[in-house]
């Protein structure tokens, strides 16, 4: 099918932390609204809601969203999961697709992790331990630290991307700023966001 086939309706990350709460697996909100989970409220509106798991445990994440039917997504394709063995090599993003209302709910990204924790694939150098990785809103929702969300919203540096930058930056330490920017040094030498880190 084509990703356009249906419309996104995402869960919120409360609905999504509600189906997950049974398993252990070290989940976590992602991408924009961890940013607004970090900064303690919802500062613009979201298309969609991703979440990021370790690759090797997303069928326990899939089995505990029973009610999706997972997908690979690239390029215009929206694959099943049970015909998409090689996509699911170098694709990260699985969308769920509501089987009963006929809507996307949430991207789960597939994360490369080691016996240690996550390990960032855009350069695997770049690894932590999840309890460095996962914070946690005063309700319990855990979210993905800033610092990560914000070494792959480098890449593209979108308006949206510049405005999460803008917004985070107050609210970390000059250790955390140092974090970041090493990353997105690693990552993307000579970076525009790096004078705004120093």
């Amino acid at each position: 099918m084509h990703p356009d086939d249906a419309e996104w309706a995402a869960w919120t990350p409360a609905e999504a932390a509600q189906r997950l709460a049974a398993i252990d697996v070290p989940w976590r909100v992602s991408a924009g609204w961890a940013i607004d989970l970090f900064l303690g409220r919802e500062r613009r509106e979201h298309d969609d809601l991703e979440l990021a798991a370790p690759a090797g445990r997303f069928a326990e994440v899939a089995d505990a969203l029973g009610e999706l039917d997972f997908h690979v997504v690239t390029a215009g394709i929206a694959e099943p999961i049970a015909t998409a063995a090689e996509l699911m090599t170098t694709i990260h993003q699985t969308w769920g697709l509501d089987r009963a209302a006929r809507v996307w709910r949430v991207d789960v990204f597939r994360e490369p992790f080691d016996e240690d924790g996550w390990v960032a694939r855009r350069d695997e150098s770049i690894r932590l331990p999840y309890d460095e990785v996962i914070e946690h809103t005063p309700d319990g929702i855990p979210y993905e630290r800033p610092e990560i969300v914000l070494l792959f919203k480098a890449k593209h540096a979108r308006a949206k991307d510049e405005a999460d930058l803008a917004a985070v930056l107050p609210h970390l330490t000059v250790e955390r700023r140092r974090l970041l920017a090493g990353w997105i040094e690693r990552v993307h030498p000579g970076h525009f966001w790096l004078p705004d880190l120093a």
